[in-house]
């Protein structure tokens, strides 16, 4: 007897330290709920050395505000973030020299709310031929930053570079600068740009429109298609090129649905943030597909236009774009996705001088999916 004691005792420890270990394993917070983005050894080494030298280390503040704060509260948080992010990108771009070779427009065009849509559009000085068109959403949660900013213009600046014809929109947000509107009021300002895009297509020499986006423009991105395809205008779009994509509306929360909202939990983002910034948009309870395309069933995604979706492999939202890369290509439509190791949440995007090279591929990615687009 005291031997069959002993054996399960042993039994039991070796079980104990096996689910140990395999906890030790898993990734990020997963294996270690007080991992910081410094000590996870998944991070590319001169991201993290950027990411120091400007304060974004660490364990970004947690919001003083609960899940059931008033809405005036909370838009008095989100209208705060603005000058905070603002401030970041201008340190971080303020030695970033624009490309030459280009030309600037400014548009302003009636949206379908009867409101002023300004568009700003960058091609390059010597086109010879039609070429794709980027209507491009800038990133901002749907809340905050404007296409102004001067990370968003040099990131049209580079990608007109290449040799694309990019439109910048000026859509309203839900909170800063140019709120406060909630949603649909930034995704049809979206829809306007795309139509008078096409509309113009002869005039601004664009041979296809592919509408890309990061994080909330990533978001209006792929909400675009899915407005233009109920609006009965889907043919309008030839692709959708969205980056980290903002789209599920499942924040603050210990969910199981996305791993990644706690294993890179207070990566650069903190999922509680995430949560205040989306409950402003269409309600902290909204499954509306078109608000959050996460959402959106096998029929509303039938006959989209072809998808590439990035994620980042250290951003909580990772997940939710992959798993709606499955939902498009279950739809049947021609999807792709791609995870861009060692990064936090656009990365690619937000340090160009601190990553090159993941700069440089991001940026010929879409250009390559825009000229492979039949």
């Amino acid at each position: 007897m005291k031997k069959l004691i002993l054996l399960l005792s042993l039994t039991i420890i070796s079980c104990t330290l096996n689910q140990k270990k395999i906890i030790e394993e898993l990734p990020g917070r997963l294996g270690d709920k007080n991992l910081t983005v410094n000590d996870d050894e998944r991070i590319n080494q001169s991201l993290l050395q950027a990411m120091i030298k400007i304060g974004l280390d660490g364990v970004p503040p947690a919001p003083t505000l609960s899940h059931n704060a008033e809405k005036k509260k909370v838009q008095e948080y989100v209208n705060g973030l603005e000058p905070r992010y603002r401030g970041v990108f201008n340190n971080l771009f303020s030695s970033v020299e624009l490309p030459s070779g280009l030309i600037n427009e400014t548009k302003i065009i009636k949206g379908d709310d009867g409101n002023k849509v300004k568009l700003y559009i960058t091609k390059p000085v010597n086109s010879s031929g039609d070429m794709p068109g980027i209507i491009h959403l800038h990133g901002g949660g749907m809340a905050i930053q404007t296409a102004d900013d001067s990370n968003y213009v040099y990131w049209r600046h580079k990608l007109a570079s290449t040799g694309l014809i990019v439109v910048g929109v000026e859509f309203r947000n839900t909170a800063g600068e140019l709120g406060n509107h909630s949603f649909p009021a930034g995704l049809n300002d979206c829809v306007s740009a795309l139509k008078w895009v096409y509309g113009n297509k002869k005039e601004l020499g664009i041979s296809k429109i592919i509408i890309s986006g990061e994080s909330g423009g990533g978001n209006l991105s792929i909400a675009t298609a899915l407005k233009a395809k109920q609006d009965g205008i889907v043919d309008y779009i030839d692709g959708v090129y969205s980056q980290c994509p903002f789209i599920s509306n499942l924040y603050g929360k210990e969910t199981n649905e996305f791993e990644s909202l706690i294993e890179n939990n207070t990566y650069f983002l903190r999922s509680d943030m995430l949560f205040l910034v989306a409950s402003i948009y269409d309600g902290p309870d909204s499954r509306n597909p078109i608000a959050w395309p996460y959402h959106a069933d096998k029929l509303l995604l039938e006959g989209l236009p072809p998808h590439k979706i990035t994620v980042n492999e250290l951003d909580p939202l990772r997940d939710e774009g992959l798993a709606f890369v499955e939902k498009l290509t279950e739809a049947g439509v021609r999807a792709e996705g791609k995870i861009i190791k060692g990064t936090v949440h656009a990365a690619e995007n937000i340090f160009p001088l601190d990553i090159p090279e993941i700069h440089f591929q991001a940026i010929q990615d879409i250009k390559n999916f825009s000229y492979g687009l039949k």
